[in-house]
């Protein structure tokens, strides 16, 4: 697969630069509003709000009941300026792109409300007082964590993997298995397994969680040449590899429990909602298998279910400790 240029020229995103560095120069002439909307979508914070259903979950089972609340502030705030940061700095560099694809392209950097300077500086920025917050007010093992996390994110995911390999989103979904880690030794200042083993959980989590969008949307990452698994592979395919992580990844799930970091519930929730996950994933690989296309593969439900699974499945880490 032949790595899409780092900044194809084109008439879309030369114009949206042009209107970009427009703006920039007439920053006073924005109306406050809008700008201010426009750099928090920078942060994407819905994906945001995911990264924090796997941190302070793990919070609580690594305090084995209620945490301090001032540092569960701290580690969530945190967690909110670097993933913003490093969300930032992927919109940054991936505006060419974006400018081309459906779902992408009314971001502030495409349209010109932001300037690629500013969008560069805001992440930056979010970057250095998010380590900082960390070190300051957490502990530096997360601060270095958390720079790690949005590091990977941004050069081995954005900038290396995505436009180069059909693996990119499974090696590049090591940065968004990382808040787990930082939600275990915010409250420990050191690691374990049980924070080893959720970190697992969300790696072969992520494959099956983005694939089934990716099939959704695909004809978006084909026109932008990101060779997303579903862009050079037939469905069939596609959902075998869902299939595999899946199984994996129920299976990682259950060794909490015999190794003694949690019991009877976290274990009732992990099956059951495994066991759901499971079902999904194999009606969508008989969809495939069968040649359904369109609507009635029903990718999304998996996609929608992944969502609710690790929402529903991180829960039960957090109240499984106050049942023991």
């Amino acid at each position: 697969m032949t790595a899409v240029e780092s900044r194809p020229s084109g008439r879309g995103t030369a114009s949206a630069e042009g209107d970009a560095g427009e703006l920039g120069a007439n920053s006073g002439r924005r109306p406050i509003g809008p700008l201010v909307k426009g750099f928090v979508a920078l942060t994407k914070p819905r994906i945001i709000e995911l990264l924090l259903i796997t941190t302070v979950p793990v919070m609580f089972l690594a305090e084995q009941g209620v945490p301090d609340l001032w540092l569960v502030f701290a580690t969530c705030f945190g967690g909110y300026l670097s993933a913003g940061g490093a969300n930032a700095l992927n919109m940054w560099y991936d505006r060419d792109i974006d400018a081309l694809m459906d779902r992408t392209r009314s971001r502030p950097l495409v349209t010109g409300l932001i300037s690629p300077t500013e969008g560069l500086v805001f992440g930056v920025s979010l970057a250095v007082i998010s380590t900082v917050w960390f070190g300051l007010l957490v502990n530096w093992l997360s601060a270095a964590l958390s720079l790690g996390a949005l590091l990977f994110y941004v050069v081995v995911y954005t900038m290396i993997l995505k436009r180069r390999t059909a693996q990119n989103i499974v090696w590049g979904g090591i940065a968004g298995c990382l808040p787990v880690l930082i939600g275990w030794s915010s409250v420990t200042n050191s690691m374990s397994w049980a924070a080893v083993i959720l970190f697992m959980v969300i790696f072969f989590w992520t494959p099956p969680h983005y694939w089934p969008l990716s099939m959704r949307v695909k004809e978006d990452y084909a026109r932008a040449q990101v060779p997303m698994l579903p862009v050079i592979a037939s469905n069939k395919v596609v959902a075998k590899q869902i299939v595999l992580y899946s199984w994996i990844m129920v299976g990682v799930s259950l060794l909490l429990q015999p190794l003694g970091y949690t019991g009877w519930f976290y274990t009732a929730v992990a099956l059951l909602t495994g066991g759901f996950w499971l079902w999904e994933a194999h009606a969508l690989q008989a969809r495939a298998k069968a040649g359904v296309t369109g609507a009635k593969l029903k990718e999304m439900r998996l996609f929608h279910w992944s969502i609710t699974y690790v929402s529903l499945l991180f829960v039960a880490v957090a109240v499984d400790p106050f049942l023991r």
